[in-house]
């Protein structure tokens, strides 16, 4: 389970006019503890207008590269992001938890592979880190990157991935998608089914592409996603991070008696025992009894909230994260599980 710890901020640089990039100053006893993986991300925890905040960012730097850093775009009614563009400079401390994440690429050199990456907006993040350890680690490989905004103006890292299509001419290849102006060599609109075509059918199909990542918003996803089906593409090459998912419906109450559960919590060797409302999630429940569960999101997107039934049964609102062998294995995003069982036992430990 990700541990937070107090980080100051080392570099605050603004790349687009609505978002910028934050580095922290990592004290050495600290360095093993944030070595990460790329396409992880940490979850950033603070107090905004007397409220503790907590947000997850994926990490946009390579995990050679040193830096823990991630981008933070500001959107509109955002309690952080706004903070952070606008108030956040050097020198301040946030609690920043331990890399986590299952969005991730492992490097090997020792095979040539091909990889294409889809983004849209602040998406790139992750993919960006992605995109740097795939030509940092591994030298033979070819990577393609196709990468959507409105306007250039909007485009996060713009000048940095141009600085790396330079460097690494003969191995990344990028296809701009803007959605609100035409660009020389540019695709205009959206990323859509012709744009995953123009990939895997047209101007990269001389690629024997091993893998995909996939990261934006979930309609962009469902479509390149199921254009690549249509492709025959193998569903266990194709990996994707919502950045933010449709809102789930909650379950109807389950039907016994009394619409309670007693839950039993096993969190940091600690065991707590309570009766919860099946109308609510474990881990709206658990955070109501001053349990400390480990969260972030709260919207089945990320992995911070994963437990591990081991008595009794719950029902998800949604995943968007596990796979069908580890919903066999039991395991659970709890802040979307509302128990269906009168007793269940959840353990945060065995994760």
């Amino acid at each position: 389970m990700s541990q937070f710890h107090s980080l100051a901020i080392k570099h605050i640089d603004r790349i687009t006019d609505k978002s910028v990039a934050i580095s922290f100053d990592v004290p050495e006893h600290l360095k093993s503890a944030f070595s990460f993986k790329a396409g992880q991300y940490i979850t950033l925890k603070t107090t905004v207008n007397g409220n503790e905040v907590r947000r997850d960012y994926s990490l946009c730097s390579s995990p050679k590269s040193g830096e823990l850093k991630v981008a933070i775009k500001e959107v509109k009614d955002g309690t952080f992001s706004s903070y952070a563009n606008q108030q956040l400079k050097v020198g301040d401390i946030l609690e920043v938890a331990t890399p986590n994440g299952r969005f991730i690429f492992e490097p090997n050199d020792s095979k040539t592979k091909h990889i294409a990456a889809f983004a849209a907006g602040s998406g790139i993040t992750p993919v960006l880190s992605i995109v740097k350890c795939a030509l940092e680690e591994e030298v033979q490989s070819h990577v393609v990157l196709v990468y959507g905004n409105k306007t250039t103006k909007d485009t996060m890292f713009l000048d940095e991935l141009l600085q790396l299509q330079h460097q690494y001419s003969d191995r990344l290849s990028i296809q701009f998608v803007f959605s609100q102006s035409q660009e020389n060599d540019a695709v205009f609109g959206r990323i859509e089914k012709s744009t995953v075509n123009l990939v895997v059918k047209n101007k990269y199909k001389h690629l024997d592409i091993d893998a995909f990542y996939l990261c934006g918003p979930e309609g962009m996803i469902h479509t390149v996603k199921d254009v690549l089906e249509e492709h025959n593409i193998d569903n266990n090459t194709i990996f994707y991070e919502l950045f933010k998912a449709s809102k789930p419906e909650a379950i109807p109450t389950a039907n016994i008696a009394s619409g309670f559960t007693e839950v039993t919590v096993l969190l940091d060797d600690e065991t707590t025992t309570f009766e919860m409302p099946q109308k609510q999630t474990i881990l709206e429940a658990a955070l109501d009894k001053d349990i400390d569960a480990p969260y972030s999101c709260q919207g089945g997107i990320c992995s911070s909230c994963i437990a591990r039934v081991t008595e009794g049964e719950a029902t998800m609102r949604q995943n968007n994260i596990l796979t069908d062998g580890e919903l066999a294995e039991g395991l659970i995003l709890t802040c979307q599980a509302q128990p269906t069982t009168e007793k269940i036992t959840v353990d945060y430990d065995d994760v």
